[in-house]
C-alpha cells in the first residue's frame, strides 16, 4: 500500500470511527510500522488540516473529534494505487482513440488527466509506455461527421444523412432518430429509427457523408426494444434472431474460446472428448461464419443445417483461389 492509499485509507477509518481506534488496530489497517503510522497521521493532521484527537499514553488511539468529521473531506481527489493504474490506463486509451475523432475532442480532458497523474506521482514520471494499446480492424472516422452525429443523439434531435452502404456500394439518403452509438470492435456505429423504412437500423458512423442535425425533435425508441431488435442476434448488424448456430471447437481451441465472450445470451458445454461447444443466436450470418473462419480446422459448425452449408460453400470457394 503506497502512501495516497494509506492517507486514503486512514482518513476513511478515522471518518466512521465513533470510538478512538487502538493503534494496533491502525498498524493493522494500513498494514504498516509504528514510525509510518505516526508520520501518516502527522502529515494528515499538519499539511491537510485533519481534525484528529489522541488519547496518549501506553495505549494510543485516534479519531476525529466529534461535530468536525462530518465536514471534514480530503482536498483534491485522492485514488488508490488501483484506481490511479485505471486513470493511467484511460489516459492512454484517450490519446490513441483514433486521428482526431475523439482525441480533439477530449484534448482537455486528457490534459487534465495528465496533471492529475503527475500530482498523484509526486512529481514523478509514470511510466505511461507500459500500458500498450493496439487497435484492430479501425477505419477512418472523420472528425466532423463524428461530432455531429454524437451531438444529435446527446441533444435528441433528427439526423439527415448520406449513406454510402460498404456492401452493395449504393448511396441513400436517411433521416433518422438517432438512439445511441455503438463502439464495436474499434469502430462506430449508430443505432436509429430510420422514417424511411420505418424500421430500426444500424448504420456504421465511418459511412455517414453530410450529416446535418434537423430542429424536429427525435423520436425515442425504448432501450429493451433496441436491444430486442439489434442486440438479440450475434453481430453489430444483428437482427431479431432466425436461429441458434453450434459451433463445435477442437481441445486445443477450446481453452481460448471458452473464455470469450461472443454473444450476451451464448451458452457453452464441455464435451467429454475435451472438445467445447457454443451456442449463440444469430440473424445475418455473414459476421458469424467470418469470426468462426478465423479458427480454420479447429472450428466446425454442427446445426442449423443451412449455416453449415453455408460454410462449406466459402470454404469450397477459399479453395479454388488456391487451386
Amino acid at each position: 500500500m503506497d502512501r495516497y492509499e494509506r492517507i486514503n485509507t486512514l482518513h476513511r477509518v478515522l471518518k466512521s470511527a465513533r470510538y478512538p481506534v487502538p493503534l494496533p488496530s491502525l498498524m493493522d489497517e494500513l498494514d504498516c510500522s509504528r514510525a509510518t503510522l505516526y508520520r501518516d497521521i502527522g502529515f494528515l493532521r499538519d499539511a491537510l488540516g485533519a481534525p484528529i484527537e489522541s488519547a496518549g499514553g501506553e495505549h494510543a488511539a485516534f479519531r476525529y473529534e466529534q461535530g468536525e468529521a462530518e465536514r471534514f473531506e480530503l482536498p483534491g481527489l485522492w485514488l488508490t494505487s488501483d484506481e490511479l493504474a485505471a486513470l493511467l490506463a484511460l489516459n492512454e486509451l484517450i490519446g490513441r482513440s483514433g486521428p482526431g475523432v475523439l482525441a480533439g475532442a477530449l484534448a482537455p480532458f486528457k490534459a487534465r488527466i495528465e496533471h492529475l497523474l503527475s500530482d498523484q506521482g509526486s512529481g514523478k514520471v509514470l511510466p505511461i509506455e507500459r500500458i500498450r494499446v493496439i487497435p484492430w480492424g479501425e477505419r477512418k472516422l472523420d472528425q466532423q461527421v463524428f461530432r455531429t452525429v454524437a451531438g444529435a443523439v446527446l441533444e435528441r434531435k433528427q439526423l439527415r444523412f448520406r449513406y454510402r452502404a460498404r456492401t452493395t456500394n449504393s448511396d441513400s439518403r436517411r433521416t433518422v432518430s438517432p438512439q445511441r452509438l455503438t463502439h464495436y470492435r474499434d469502430n462506430w456505429y449508430l443505432d436509429v429509427w430510420d422514417h424511411d423504412r420505418e424500421a430500426l437500423r444500424s448504420f456504421a458512423v465511418d459511412r455517414i457523408v453530410e450529416p446535418r442535425a434537423q430542429d424536429t425533435a427525435a423520436i425515442d425508441v425504448a432501450e429493451a426494444q433496441l436491444d430486442q431488435t439489434l442486440a438479440s442476434s450475434y453481430g453489430i448488424f444483428a437482427g431479431t434472431p432466425k436461429a441458434w448456430a453450434t459451433i463445435r471447437f477442437s481441445e486445443h481451441a477450446s481453452r481460448w474460446v471458452a473464455d470469450e465472450h461472443w454473444h450476451s445470451q451464448q451458452k457453452g458445454t464441455w464435451l467429454p472428448d475435451g472438445r467445447y461447444e457454443l451456442q449463440l443466436p444469430y440473424s445475418n450470418s455473414r459476421e458469424l461464419l467470418m469470426d468462426v473462419l478465423k479458427y480454420g480446422p479447429d472450428a466446425e459448425i454442427v446445426a442449423p443445417v443451412p449455416l453449415r452449408e453455408e460454410m462449406k460453400s466459402l470454404l469450397h470457394l477459399s479453395l479454388s483461389g488456391y487451386a
